[in-house]
């Protein structure tokens, strides 16, 4: 009853705002503070997504047919700001319909009533230098690190991730920036069958860590103003427990990258090269510890016309190491750690078809503005495997004894954003399709057809 009333809710709200957006468009984004006035010490946000989702072909090893699915993610942040300090929750309510038992679903979907973030934070000035400001925040937190590739709040998929712990974030007059970060990862749960939709409360185990160390200088030693880089080191070290099976992973995960941000008649750039090494084992179920070493980069330059609907065009590549040989006590299969991949690699959620894990892949995008408030994306990329001896992850497709193709195949997408009504009602629509390659024909894999809708309303 409850999805019920709320999805009438939603729509009707939808049709009102439709409705008014000649006369509101250019009005400040409605926000329940100051709708209700509320006192300058408290807060309070959130937002509300539906996205249906159909998926033609399955490319997953174990699974065939067709699949659709309904899904529905409401976030609900309340900050409260006394005297230097501010204290925050915000609950997460991830459900979906129309799935079924065929359908891939696990907690990067389903997470129903859970509590995201409850934290304290702490702002000071002045701290080693004037002019400068930290902010330290305690207990369960979301986060975005660097070029999110690693650590991400998580925007396209259902769920998010969360950490309990502490984070610490250095800010200089100069814009130079550090960050230091420990914490315990929070483990996403569901109560009986994941199709029911029931809460059940998720927990953080001292068995798995996951900390790091992050710094952007003010400055490049080349280039100008626009020119930004950062370093980084990340540690995740996990052991079983009683109710949890990982991968055994003592990885240290090190790092750089440079970039440009985009601006018109300009070329932009970003380089990011992440080394990984450590011990970890090739899977949960595995038993024996492995020499962990794996490697992931990533090029892309892009340019931005000044011309009708701002076109920019952006060439990339990105490699992520697989297992060059599962029998040699090594595992060379890199792990993007808490990382999102659908800005790079299309959506998730029932899709999902690429992730940086054993991939070679070159690609070239295009961003066009059509109007003020519309956003189109067309992208295409190949894919290979990086090692023919190791697996196409996200399918748990391997190559047969006595095969080595590398072909996995092709992917274009598109995606278009309407932004209705600038940061309170956006309407998306994207699609991706794989064109399947030697490797998935071997495995018996046809060309796959994705597609999504979906609205989004903020508050």
């Amino acid at each position: 009853m409850y999805k019920f009333s709320f999805k009438q809710l939603f729509l009707t709200f939808c049709v009102l705002i439709l409705q008014s957006s000649l006369v509101s468009a250019d009005s400040n984004p409605w926000r329940v503070n100051e709708a209700y006035k509320l006192p300058e010490w408290l807060s309070i946000s959130g937002s509300h997504r539906m996205r249906f989702e159909s998926l033609d072909q399955q490319f997953r090893a174990t699974r065939s047919g067709d699949d659709q699915i309904f899904l529905f993610r409401t976030l609900l942040l309340t900050e409260i700001k006394l005297d230097g300090i501010k204290f925050g929750m915000e609950m997460e309510d991830s459900r979906q319909e129309l799935a079924d038992s065929s359908t891939p679903l696990n907690t990067t979907v389903v997470n129903p009533l859970e509590l995201l973030q409850a934290y304290a934070e702490i702002e000071i000035d002045d701290l080693f230098f004037t002019g400068s400001k930290s902010t330290l925040r305690g207990g369960r937190i979301t986060m975005d690190v660097g070029s999110r590739r690693l650590v991400a709040r998580n925007r396209y998929r259902n769920t998010l991730n969360a950490f309990t712990g502490v984070d610490w974030q250095w800010s200089g007059a100069d814009n130079s920036k550090f960050r230091l970060f420990y914490t315990l990862p929070v483990q996403r749960r569901v109560s009986g069958n994941i199709l029911s939709n029931e809460a059940r409360i998720d927990k953080e185990r001292d068995d798995v860590r996951f900390w790091g160390i992050y710094y952007s200088p003010s400055t490049l030693p080349w280039g100008g103003e626009a020119d930004k880089g950062e370093v980084y080191l990340f540690g995740l070290n996990e052991n079983d427990s009683a109710d949890l099976t990982t991968a055994n992973r003592d990885i240290y995960t090190t790092g750089f990258r440079f970039f440009r941000k985009p601006a018109v008649n300009k070329f932009d750039y970003q380089l990011e090269s992440i080394l990984q090494f450590g011990e970890s084992r090739a899977s949960r179920t595995a038993t024996t510890d492995l020499d962990h070493f794996a490697h992931y980069q990533h090029a892309a330059l892009g340019y931005t016309f000044d011309t009708t609907w701002t076109p920019r065009l952006i060439a990339q590549y990105d490699y992520a190491s697989g297992d060059d040989n599962p029998a040699d006590g090594d595992n060379n299969r890199f792990s993007t750690l808490f990382g999102a991949r659908r800005f790079e690699y299309g959506p998730t959620s029932i899709y999902g078809a690429f992730a940086r894990a054993n991939i070679s892949s070159p690609g070239v995008r295009l961003i066009v503005k059509p109007q003020k408030r519309l956003n189109l994306m067309i992208a295409l990329r190949g894919f290979w495997l990086a090692s023919a001896d190791d697996a196409w992850t996200t399918a748990g497709i391997r190559n047969a004894a006595g095969q080595s193709e590398n072909y996995i195949g092709s992917q274009i997408e598109t995606r278009l954003r309407w932004d209705i009504i600038p940061k309170n009602l956006r309407l998306e629509a994207g699609a991706a399709h794989i064109f399947s390659g030697d490797l998935m024909n071997n495995a018996g894999k046809q060309d796959v057809s994705y597609f999504y809708t979906q609205a989004s309303l903020s508050f």
